[in-house]
């Protein structure tokens, strides 16, 4: 009889864990889902394992392509870190925001910044009753009107010009920029391992979302600071303080080695695999949206392969750039896409699958990719770029498989005329 009464307990349990998975999974499915932006700084397009890289290990990355769509023709808005994250914040070309260029970069524009506006991406999630947080770089504008707050962020840790120190949280002109919300903060360690700590802790606390996060590390942007700071790097703080002008004091802090990129990358590899993680043990990865990407082409020690150039230029390598997009059951795991896309296709895909319906106002001008990666289809797309960044005129055209490139030289002269056919010279050597 106890064996009957302990092995009816036991079905009834069963059935009850059952049920209540059952239900949790009818909650999640007419929830709307959460969404989680990874953005790189830097990151050159052949650096992940699943897009060819050989001397560095990306396996937590990497499953976001087998379990989600890898794309290989996504574009980054701009050559460079503040144009493209206008474009992502504001779902359109960030010329329109008379943001062209990094912030901080010309000698006029320390105290500009992106105007807040009521349908910028955090905002117009936010007022359908979205949690929203910015853990790590900001980079469009340093004066209080412009910080993240005022764009819709309920909360924001992190730095708010383009470049810090890993491990002092102080930038090129040796100020202190690490921010929690409003106010100045401070943090001994390193900053990878602590904006990944605190987007575990936002999820967690919202796990009931619905909730969107952006993690921007800053990572592989230089100062070349692996996790295990050597005497050297020590030694190098003492060179950026004894150097008499930013230009010399960049130049230092851009000296590094390819092994130091490669450890900053896995360390921040190693934090999207604890942000994964996180998902799973809270079961929300099923109703989670997860895009990875990065915010322009590489640098000189990251890895474009096969493309040619790097970031400032419009070269396939300054702005073509990796991306993985992951929402179990709603886009196929494991397939390439060959969809041509832009950065600001993931406001418009973010907006899309929150179901928010911006106002009559708001002209997007980025498309929403999840319906063509559900269905494996492509359609021919046309962008444009546009940049005069470190005195290099350039203006960019994609149609279809072609892309015309027109290099007006610098403001002293020069200038060429390109034509290629990127599905047959990614590499674009054959004008």
């Amino acid at each position: 009889m106890r064996s009957l009464l302990v092995r009816g307990s036991l079905v009834a349990l069963a059935l009850t864990l059952a049920t209540a998975v059952q239900a949790q999974r009818v909650v999640q499915a007419t929830r709307p889902p959460n969404i989680v932006l990874i953005l790189m700084d830097d990151l050159g397009y052949g650096d992940l394992g699943s897009y060819g890289v050989g001397d560095a290990k990306t396996p937590h990355i990497d499953r976001l392509a087998r379990e989600g769509v890898k794309l290989t023709d996504f574009y980054a808005n701009g050559p460079s870190c503040s144009p493209t994250r206008t474009a992502f914040m504001m779902g359109r070309y960030q010329q329109r925001y008379g943001i062209e260029w990094p912030l901080g970069s010309q000698p006029d524009d320390s105290t500009r910044g992106l105007l807040p506006a009521e349908t910028s991406l955090p905002r117009l999630l936010k007022s359908a009753g979205y949690a929203t947080g910015l853990l790590g770089k900001w980079h469009l504008g340093r004066k209080p009107q412009f910080f993240p707050g005022r764009h819709g962020f309920d909360e924001f840790w992190g730095f708010l010009g383009g470049a810090v120190d890993y491990y002092t949280k102080v930038d090129a002109l040796g100020r202190h920029d690490l921010f929690h919300n409003d106010t100045a903060a401070s943090h001994s360690g390193y900053l990878t391992d602590e904006i990944t700590t605190r987007a575990q802790s936002f999820i967690e606390s919202h796990r009931t979302g619905p909730f969107f996060l952006e993690v921007a590390y800053n990572s592989t942007h230089w100062p070349f600071q692996p996790p295990v700071l050597a005497e050297r790097h020590r030694l190098r703080r003492d060179e950026v303080r004894a150097a008499p002008n930013l230009e010399q004091r960049v130049a230092v802090l851009r000296e590094g080695t390819r092994a130091d990129y490669v450890a900053m990358l896995e360390s921040a590899d190693r934090g999207v695999g604890a942000i994964l993680t996180t998902l799973d043990r809270l079961n929300l990865s099923r109703n989670t949206l997860v895009i990875f990407t990065s915010d322009n082409g590489g640098e000189w020690l990251s890895r474009n392969a096969p493309l040619f150039h790097r970031k400032f230029t419009l070269w396939e390598g300054g702005i073509r750039v990796p991306a993985l997009i992951r929402w179990p059951g709603r886009v196929p795991a494991g397939i390439v896409s060959r969809q041509v896309g832009i950065t600001m296709d993931l406001t418009a895909s973010i907006l899309s699958a929150a179901g928010v319906t911006p106002p009559p106002s708001y002209a997007a001008e980025g498309i929403d990719l999840i319906p063509l990666l559900a269905g494996r289809r492509t359609i021919e797309r046309t962008l444009f770029w546009r940049t005069a960044a470190a005195g290099r005129l350039q203006r960019a055209v994609r149609r279809g498989r072609g892309k015309y490139l027109r290099d007006a030289g610098t403001t002293t002269g020069g200038g060429h005329e390109f034509l290629f056919d990127l599905q047959a010279d990614v590499g674009e050597r054959r004008d």
